[in-house]
């Protein structure tokens, strides 16, 4: 009998919409170490695209209301993404989820932008400056060897549809502001992408231990502007 992994559900979203998708240095992608995949985000597709690309179990983060969504829910689960919790419990919520998953030696794929590309989708060559959440997740969580990814997803052909009323979505989640705006949702369907992986952000043990005080924020600050720029960096070259 066949078996549909979260693998096989990409491929057939990829394919369904007749998606042209190309990768570059994957050899950059780390083996036998726990990782955290950053990447930007301006489509729905994007989940699907780096399930597609990284050979390893992933996990991906979404937005709260998409776990609450029907027919939307579906898709997430068996897509194996993990949907974060209401806004009182977020936080705390999230970093159970992920270290759980990297202590099992799964991957866990953030899009650090948060939401707003999605209601106002960036140029493909830009993108919008990055929470620092997964940055603390990478120096706090308890494995002792771990690498961030940075990967980037450079639209070369795409078509931006409108779908549902945004107000519809405030239903599923009181807290997004985001959802509180007129118009349509807009929907970004990428018809050629290209994959660009960064080099990966290695995090030690006993660097972890350097993780305190002032230093901390500094640390933090630090893998995110790597990971921001390592991103941007890579769109610019694959937005040719």
């Amino acid at each position: 009998m066949l078996s549909f992994t979260p693998r096989l559900i990409a491929q057939s979203i990829i394919s369904t919409v007749n998606l042209n998708l190309t990768q570059s240095y994957t050899e950059r992608i780390p083996t036998d170490i726990p990782t955290i995949v950053i990447s930007n985000h301006r489509s729905f597709l994007d989940a699907p695209i780096l399930i597609n690309s990284i050979p390893n179990t992933l996990r991906i983060a979404c937005h709260h209301y998409m776990g609450q969504t029907p027919g939307v829910r579906e898709i997430v689960n068996s897509l194996g993404c993990f949907p974060l919790a209401e806004a009182d419990r977020r936080q705390r919520q999230f970093f159970e989820q992920a270290n759980h998953l990297l202590t099992s030696r799964q991957w866990v794929g953030l899009f650090p932008e948060g939401t707003k590309p999605m209601i106002e989708p960036t140029a493909p060559n830009e993108i919008n400056e990055f929470h620092r959440g997964f940055a603390h997740l990478a120096w706090k969580t308890p494995v002792a060897n771990l690498a961030v990814l940075p990967v980037a997803i450079a639209s070369l052909s795409e078509t931006n549809y409108p779908s549902i009323p945004i107000r519809w979505l405030k239903q599923f989640d009181q807290n997004e502001p985001f959802f509180e705006r007129r118009g349509l949702h807009p929907m970004l369907v990428y018809h050629r992408a290209k994959v660009l992986i960064g080099r990966p952000y290695l995090i030690n043990a006993t660097q972890k231990q350097e993780y305190k005080g002032r230093q901390a924020k500094e640390l933090a600050l630090d893998l995110t502007d790597y990971c921001q720029d390592q991103i941007t960096k890579l769109l610019r070259e694959g937005c040719y």
